[in-house]
């Protein structure tokens, strides 16, 4: 197929006159109608909402932008936008008043999505004080709507009758959509300053589906959870991607809800960062552990037939009857039963936004959980290198994908070139100019490549920490070992011109309270918890364990245990969950001296 046909009204559309009555869109414990969301539907739905925007007076171009949780009525606005050719700006959900003004402004959004009551509040006053916002669309009946001729429910805008004339312009803009038009503004929310539009087109989204379509066993009617932000191009480019396969797509609202859902849908693969993997790994580490003598023998037997079966099929180890026989039993006695805490029919799963820990991913892999960790960012329309299931290098985010080039720069920098690389930053001529040399995309991301062409990330360069003694700590790398340990729920180290590391821990409190009352620790507040001598000697130890393959001066010589966690509310992490160092370090200022006998 040529990269005109892999644009992605036409592939949808394709998808609809095909499919029909076959689930495309579902809402997880949402009521009817959408919970269920058929081909046709789909299609039809985001005709007549596209028929609402041309009716409103919106041109080619013009910017949309959407503030709402995960739900199907978010993507038959997308879609409904795309076929307007019009360009979509997704805000996180959890933005804060400024962060949404910002964007608006910025991208001169002429109307916004909103998901709930919350979203829809933000809205009206986001519309007082954003001159290029006109109108306002909920997504949730139940809201209440100001008197205001400009607020519409979604609902209403499928259901109203449009003139004639708005469906012929309709079919003139589908017809002129082009692999250039630009398809959407994603402001990177960034570790400090202020967050930059990036520039995607027809033609990055149309590569990333057809590179993908040529390594990943995604068939039609493959169930996806999509649990992770849509506006996030992680998730929206992977939900982009099933759909143009002819996928089933299941939207969770709420996050934390994932454990329950993925039990109950039971997806054939899910995109997830590394956190989620940890937790798991950590949770099943944890019950391990407490149990007897017997069952720990046997999962270890498990896990040791388990890595030596994976390593058969990477080509690693050389076959045999008695390692499949011992494999099945393993399977019946151990994994299938770990699997299903995921399912139970899971193909496969895209990871990224963060290093994974090998020995997190090695886990997976023996239990027969594919995880394909990849290197991207937004910059490069998600993925850039990605693992396949014939090539799963543990630690390693796999090869370049097709039609996309990698290679080393200056300080072992990742440079990507390809058609999947943005357009650059909207509005920010001398910012883009600065993030590409010689027509490489700089990533600021650090690392090396090995014979096979395997990528491993070492760091963000500019998180590069340098100690008083001159030695460089990759903070992601110490972070990435504790974050493996079910006692732990967030880390930030402290080391730059400092003469040894230092980490602010937060901890599972979940998982310490259970260890405190099996180990009779009283305590009358988490405070006077995590000063409990029992509990701070327990840290020391599973530090000490955590940290035996770092060299001397990467390991943490002091830790503070906080009360509470870092938040997107408080400004202490972004909303793709990146910590943000500066602020971090500025509110625990006094923790961070005390650690330093100051």
């Amino acid at each position: 197929m040529s990269l005109e046909q892999y644009h992605l009204t036409r592939l949808i559309k394709k998808q609809s006159l095909q499919l029909g009555d076959a689930i495309a869109l579902e809402g997880y414990e949402m009521a009817a109608p959408w919970h269920q969301v058929s081909w046709s539907n789909f299609d039809s739905i985001s005709s007549q909402v596209a028929q609402a925007l041309i009716h409103f007076g919106f041109e080619a171009q013009d910017r949309v932008a959407i503030l709402a949780q995960n739900m199907p009525q978010w993507t038959c606005a997308d879609i409904a936008c795309l076929k307007t050719r019009a360009v979509v700006v997704p805000i996180y959900p959890t933005s804060t008043f400024e962060q949404a003004s910002y964007i608006i402004d910025d991208a001169e959004a002429k109307l916004i999505f909103a998901g709930d009551q919350a979203h829809y509040e933000m809205a009206c006053k986001l519309t007082d004080v954003c001159s290029s916002l006109m109108q306002v669309v909920v997504f949730d009946k139940s809201v209440s709507l100001q008197d205001n001729a400009n607020h519409h429910y979604f609902d209403d805008l499928i259901a109203d009758n449009y003139p004639p004339k708005t469906l012929i312009e309709l079919d003139k803009r589908l017809e002129a959509a082009n692999l250039d038009d630009l398809l959407t503004l994603i402001y990177t929310s960034g570790t400090t300053g202020e967050p930059k539009g990036v520039m995607l087109d027809h033609r990055n989204i149309a590569s990333m589906v057809r590179q993908h379509d040529s390594f990943l066993p995604f068939t039609p009617g493959d169930v996806s959870l999509a649990f992770l932000p849509l506006s996030h191009v992680f998730e929206r480019g992977w939900s982009f991607y099933v759909l143009s396969r002819g996928g089933h797509n299941v939207y969770l609202q709420n996050p934390m809800a994932v454990k329950e859902a993925i039990v109950q849908v039971r997806p054939h693969t899910l995109c997830v960062v590394p956190r989620f993997l940890e937790k798991v790994y950590s949770a099943v580490q944890d019950k391990v552990s407490k149990a007897p003598s017997s069952r720990q023998k046997l999962f270890a037997w498990a896990m040791n037939v388990g890595h030596r079966q994976s390593e058969v099929g990477q080509g690693r180890e050389k076959a045999s009857l008695a390692l499949s026989l011992q494999w099945k039993l393993a399977d019946k006695l151990v994994f299938s039963k770990l699997k299903q805490v995921l399912g139970g029919r899971l193909k496969f799963m895209p990871v990224g936004g963060a290093a994974l820990d090998p020995t997190v991913s090695a886990f997976f892999q023996s239990i027969d959980v594919p995880v394909l960790c990849g290197f991207g960012m937004t910059e490069t329309t998600a993925t850039a290198t990605c693992n396949t299931l014939a090539n799963r290098v543990p630690g390693s985010n796999g090869n370049a994908i097709p039609e996309v080039e990698i290679k080393l720069g200056k300080d072992n920098e990742i440079l990507v070139r390809g058609d999947t690389v943005m357009r650059g930053y909207y509005n920010r001529p001398q910012e883009t100019a600065a993030t590409f040399e010689d027509g490489w995309l700089k990533t600021g991301d650090a690392g090396r490549i090995d014979e096979q062409g395997n990528l491993f990330i070492t760091d963000r360069i500019k998180e590069l920490m340098k100690t008083s003694n001159g030695k460089y700590i990759a903070p992601q790398r110490v972070e990435g070992k504790l974050a493996c340990c079910p006692f732990i729920e967030q880390v930030a180290i402290v080391a730059d011109a400092k003469n040894y590391v230092t980490a602010l821990i937060v901890p599972a409190f979940g998982v310490l309270e259970a260890w405190a009352k099996e180990k009779g620790v009283h305590y009358e507040s988490h405070r006077e918890l995590l000063r409990h001598r029992q509990v701070i000697e327990s840290f020391e130890q599973r530090l000490k364990t955590l940290q035996s393959e770092l060299a001397g001066f990467e390991k943490i010589k002091k830790f503070t245990l906080l009360t509470e966690a870092f938040s997107i509310d408080a400004g202490l992490i972004t909303p793709t969950m990146k910590l943000r160092r500066k602020v971090i370090y500025h509110k625990y200022a006094r923790e961070i001296s005390a650690m330093y006998g100051k």
